[in-house]
């Protein structure tokens, strides 16, 4: 994640700190009888005047214009223009239009009305990007507290097909397993016969409980069945796979609204792909909306050379991201953490 993102970012950073010379100090002014004995000596000097020195023509002449343009302070129009490149990078690295806006915002704030001798552009940057990313709170201890109140804890996955839900349902059982939590799976998905095989497969592989039905039969009421057999049977966690849906489709948006309605899940959590980028932030927008949202689980994120997902579904939906998908392994879910995640852009 953030492989070509980090160095053209480097590149930007480079290129205009190059811009900045060191500021020149002013020589001191010279006292009026050292003005006279100097108009004295030129007197006695021949015709030709001997050549200034660059350092006098410096230190005399350091109001033109080259050499005060790097003294100026940077005003909203220098800004606008020195951010216009780095608008231009972001775009093409997957970040949304306004999660960019944020940024300059952010930016702006702190460089307007200054040089940029006077801030750390790469450290401004880096804060700007971090304000608008969500660390998540504690995923397992937010389960246990609630498992103190009432049984069982129901977890609902969205998102459109291929994204991986399935995949990910499986880690996320594996982690919960070791966390010492049990799980029951609820094969939602009823419009794929193949969608309930695959996660049979991975429960029997997990050893844990699965409740199925035969395609196409009502999806709530699957999810409805395993929360039942939880309760009756004391699991900690129930996990609603659920069909991929396009999120323009309002016939399948409104099921997975009935879905929400009948099984009440404690936690929503979108999934998607940090390689499609703005299709992910467009989606991840739309199920937002629809549903309420509690998290984002982003996969394919060690594929991801871009990283402009991660920004803009935090931003758009203002969601935490939870986790981070990193191989095809059960193991390889990682926890989000925003500062991790600014390390890597290493700017």
């Amino acid at each position: 994640m953030f492989g070509s993102l980090k160095n053209k970012l480097k590149s930007w950073i480079k290129k205009n700190e190059e811009d900045e010379v060191p500021e020149i100090k002013e020589k001191p002014k010279k006292k009026k009888s050292e003005i006279k004995k100097k108009e004295v000596k030129d007197k006695k000097k021949t015709k030709e005047k001997p050549e200034e020195s660059v350092e006098e023509i410096i230190g005399e002449k350091e109001d033109s214009g080259f050499f005060m343009k790097f003294k100026k302070r940077l005003t909203e129009e220098k800004f606008d223009e020195l951010f216009e490149e780095l608008q231009m990078i972001l775009l093409q690295h997957n970040v949304a239009y306004s999660a960019i806006e944020s940024i300059k915002e952010s930016l702006a704030e702190k460089l307007i009305g200054k040089t940029l001798k006077e801030v750390n552009l790469a450290e401004e940057l880096k804060n700007s990007i971090e304000s608008i990313l969500i660390n998540p709170p504690n995923f397992i201890k937010e389960i246990k507290n609630s498992l103190e109140v009432k049984k069982p804890f129901i977890i609902l996955f969205a998102g459109i097909n291929g994204s991986g839900k399935t995949t990910t349902i499986a880690k996320l059982t594996n982690y919960l397993q070791k966390n010492k939590l049990s799980v029951c799976l609820a094969a939602a998905d009823t419009f794929r016969a193949a969608a309930i095989q695959q996660l049979e497969e991975h429960a029997n592989k997990l050893k844990v409980h699965i409740i199925k039905k035969d395609y196409g039969s009502d999806p709530a009421s699957v999810g409805f069945e395993a929360i039942e057999y939880a309760k009756k049977n004391k699991i900690d966690v129930v996990l609603i796979d659920t069909a991929g849906r396009m999120q323009n489709k309002d016939s399948l948006m409104k099921e997975i609204e009935k879905i929400c309605r009948v099984n009440k899940p404690d936690m929503k959590i979108f999934l998607g792909e940090s390689i499609t980028g703005n299709d992910a932030t467009e989606q991840a927008k739309a199920f937002e909306e629809t549903i309420g949202l509690t998290g984002i689980i982003l996969s394919k994120a060690d594929i991801d050379e871009k990283g402009g997902t991660a920004i803009s579904v935090s931003h758009i939906t203002k969601k935490p991201i939870l986790f981070l998908g990193t191989g095809q392994e059960y193991k390889d879910l990682e926890v989000f953490d925003k500062k991790e995640l600014i390390k890597k852009l290493e700017l």
